[in-house]
């Protein structure tokens, strides 16, 4: 358990958000589902700045189209980073982001979609190389709590065979595959990152679980 779970354990995982589709303010409205890494960044830096009016409507966009993706990656692979991720579902919102600090800032997105038929939620992970994910749980009557949404990160699979669950978590087998191959754990502390704006303690409690990685090889 990580040092953010300790403070008030039952508090910490019960959290729940009341809605996946009720933005706490305009710039987390904006951001909803903004693929692009370097753009969200740019985004928000503008709208800090009270600049977002001389922002290029094409950046504000959820999605760029090719041309626009061949652009941004020339002026650094980094600003390719969520911007080959699928398109979102209709009713679909991204509740928690994944992102490495790879040559093209690689991103996988957590993502909830209502459906109307059944009344329920139903959450999948994509990611910009087309792999299909087991998760559970698939679906909810209501937003899942904190601790469901960890367990969910934490349990996801490939279904292609390669078992990310088995090494440490979607949020931690990233590192521990480039550790394999380097021997270097320290230069891995922040190359993966978990965020979102429904669950403001998750980048922490990551945060904190890569820290006590590191730590781990001291």
């Amino acid at each position: 358990m990580s040092k953010a779970t300790v403070k008030n354990p039952h508090a910490y995982f019960a959290f729940r958000p009341a809605s996946y589709w009720d933005d706490s303010d305009p710039l987390s409205a904006i951001l909803r589902n903004v693929k692009g890494t370097n753009r969200r960044q740019m985004i928000a830096d503008f709208w800090n700045q009270d600049r977002l009016s001389e922002l290029d409507p094409i950046f504000l966009a959820d999605s760029t189209s090719p041309e626009v993706r061949r652009e941004l990656g020339a002026i650094h692979p980094s600003f390719m980073g969520g911007e080959y991720l699928p398109d979102f579902l209709p009713a679909e919102v991204e509740i928690a982001r994944i992102e490495l600090r790879s040559t093209t800032s690689d991103v996988s997105s957590i993502r909830a979609r209502r459906h109307q038929a059944d009344d329920q939620i139903h959450y999948r992970i994509v990611d910009e190389y087309e792999n299909i994910y087991a998760i559970e749980p698939e679906s909810s009557t209501a937003p899942l709590t904190q601790g469901e949404l960890i367990s969910l990160i934490d349990g996801a699979n490939w279904i292609d065979g390669a078992n990310c669950g088995l090494e440490g978590g979607l949020a931690h087998c990233f590192n521990l595959m480039n550790y394999n191959e380097t021997g270097e754990a320290e230069r891995l502390r922040n190359f993966t990152t978990v965020t979102s704006t429904f669950y403001p303690e998750l980048f922490e409690h990551y945060d904190e679980e890569h820290e006590e990685w590191v730590s781990s090889f001291s």
